[in-house]
């Protein structure tokens, strides 16, 4: 077992499966302490499998059922320590952008800042990562859990470290590296010729880039988490989302560092090949 800690944040389930699966995998048969903070149940999600048609605009019944998937799919990535932000149900999904769910009773995206930054520091005393991984600024395509997910990391990372800031939630502890997940713009032309366009302002230029960590040995594994998420995904449809999973280098994730010291890296854009580059030894 290694002293290596690792934290991420999505929004829902299947989030972590979908963007850092390979990662999480990865760190986990390494030996590093991998632990995953998700901040909804996913109620509002679209329900694709036709024998999970029940759930179909009923979110407590979807919530409830989401919270299992991702307990299997989660088993199949590795011992990662999970937690609900704020406790299981606590914020709801918000549904995408735009829809008068945004502002429910509840929902995430219009959750009090200072409670969900408690949340955070919580969690962030309590497992000490050196690494901590997000969304950017975006939220990576705009929905408004995963800009809400990206500004409860960011805005907690300093009281975390802050020990006259809630004493009772812990000892300080201050972050070393804050990545948030990307696509690369070479992934453009895979996407073009599936046929789907619009994907350029979700995406960084390849050079921009941090870190890009081949999980290709991992991506088996990654595919068995993603199938747990029965009820959000389908990788038996033929279509554009089961095509490009398919592939190995969907098991290749990259990472743009916010915060912290760039380690060493390789190749014409000097990227990392590990998130802990720069602070071992």
């Amino acid at each position: 077992m290694s002293d290596r800690r690792l934290l991420l944040v999505h929004a829902h389930p299947d989030d972590e499966s979908t963007a850092t699966g390979a990662t999480m995998a990865r760190y986990c048969a390494e030996g590093a302490a991998v632990s995953l903070v998700t901040c909804t149940s996913g109620e509002l999600g679209e329900v694709v499998a036709d024998d999970l048609a029940h759930l179909r605009g009923n979110p407590d019944a979807l919530g409830e059922h989401r919270r299992q998937e991702i307990r299997e799919a989660l088993a199949e990535l590795g011992d990662v320590r999970h937690h609900w932000l704020g406790g299981p149900g606590r914020w709801r999904d918000s549904g995408m952008a735009g829809e008068a769910s945004n502002g429910a009773d509840g929902a995430f995206a219009a959750a009090d800042p200072v409670e969900v930054t408690r949340a955070m520091v919580a969690v962030l005393r309590a497992e000490r990562p050196q690494v901590v991984v997000t969304y950017d600024e975006f939220g990576g395509y705009g929905h408004p859990d995963h800009i809400a997910a990206h500004r409860a990391v960011m805005t907690s990372l300093d009281p975390a470290a802050d020990p006259d800031y809630a004493p009772e939630l812990g000892e300080p502890w201050q972050v070393a590296k804050v990545y948030w997940t990307a696509l690369p713009r070479s992934i453009l032309k895979q996407v073009e010729e599936a046929g789907v366009e619009g994907f350029e302002p979700y995406t960084v230029p390849d050079q921009e880039l941090t870190a890009v960590l081949d999980g290709r040995a991992f991506h088996a594994a990654k595919l068995r988490a993603l199938r747990r998420h029965r009820s959000q995904v389908n990788l038996d449809d033929g279509g554009f989302f089961a095509s490009i999973t398919a592939r190995p280098e969907f098991a290749i994730e990259h990472y743009l560092l916010v915060r912290g010291d760039r380690g060493p890296g390789s190749g014409p854009y000097d990227w990392e090949s590990d998130l802990f580059a720069g602070l071992d030894g």
